[in-house]
């Protein structure tokens, strides 16, 4: 399976790592750190617990570390992707928490590699209690999951071109790359599914949260971080069923003035007091000296009609 999966080139795997010092081992240890035409990077940012030194233990083997003093997943996604990291074949992305199955890393290339025009493979959940759901989304080719992912060279290397970035601040950089994928970088108009395919072979696990206080507060917290995704991608659909992925800001916080007025926590049990924590935080980052109107003609640039159902 090695043979098959690198004789066509090298495979980089990037490790997006916060404050992961509980877990990075186990995740570095489910990885094919050291096999021919690996490559493997972690890149820590904003970190204040052992994760750094963790993997800085590792570079014999193979582990390059690479630190950032910023945290903020898209922004070091950005940095490391676009500005750094060497070219490559496939780039495999894992997060910090996460453990991939044996053969993993070799089967997302492989999906890559076997059909011309895909951008993107995606792994799948393989515990949770909601794992099940979560699968059979990404199986029907609805979904991607942030946690294990691939991106296909080539397609890195147009978007490094296209000179289109994630926004820094924005949360849950999964939804949005699937989009660029689906759509080749260009407007909502061009989406086609196939270019991003389900791997169900490469499946990977989460530790799952904890029934203690501590669970309970990290629990707590990414719920609040899960209703500021949703806000965020609905910025996000605008923006890419208008001018496309050129509109995207570097800051998402700088369109939030335009849209704060019309958004309302959704009136779920599940949701409503989450919504309310992610609205108070998103009017709390709007930029110094950005007003509604400018964030209004900002935004407004950026909208169309929406397109036909897919």
């Amino acid at each position: 399976m090695v043979d098959v999966a690198l004789r066509n080139g090298t495979i980089q795997i990037v490790v997006l790592a916060h404050n992961e010092e509980a877990r990075i081992d186990a995740c570095l240890d489910s990885l094919p750190v050291g096999e021919p035409g690996i490559a493997v990077s972690v890149v820590v940012n904003g970190s204040t617990d052992r994760t750094a030194e963790i993997v800085k233990v590792r570079s014999d083997s193979g582990v390059e570390l690479v630190e950032y003093a910023e945290g903020g997943k898209a922004r070091s996604w950005n940095r490391f992707v676009l500005d750094q990291a060497p070219k490559a074949d496939v780039f495999v992305f894992v997060d910090g928490d996460a453990e991939l199955l044996p053969g993993g890393v070799y089967r997302l290339a492989e999906a890559i590699r076997a059909a011309p025009g895909v951008n993107v493979a995606a792994g799948v959940p393989a515990n949770g209690r909601t794992a099940w759901l979560y699968r059979r989304s990404i199986l029907r080719g609805k979904g991607l999951f942030g946690d294990c992912y691939a991106l296909s060279g080539d397609f890195v290397q147009r978007l490094r071109a296209s000179g289109i970035r994630l926004p820094d601040d924005l949360v849950g950089d999964d939804g949005l790359i699937r989009a660029l994928a689906c759509t080749d970088l260009g407007p909502d108009s061009e989406w086609r599914s196939e270019r991003v395919v389900p791997c169900r072979d490469a499946g990977f696990l989460c530790e799952p949260n904890r029934l203690t206080l501590q669970g309970l507060r990290q629990q707590s917290a990414r719920m609040v971080n899960y209703s500021l995704r949703h806000f965020q991608n609905l910025i996000v659909r605008d923006v890419m069923r208008g001018v496309g992925p050129t509109g995207l800001p570097s800051m998402l916080a700088e369109l939030y003035p335009a849209y704060l007025p019309r958004f309302r926590a959704r009136l779920s049990p599940v949701w409503y007091w989450s919504d309310r924590q992610a609205l108070a935080l998103m009017q709390a980052r709007v930029p110094v000296g950005v007003s509604a109107d400018h964030a209004s003609g900002a935004a407004s640039s950026t909208r169309h009609a929406p397109p036909a159902a897919r």
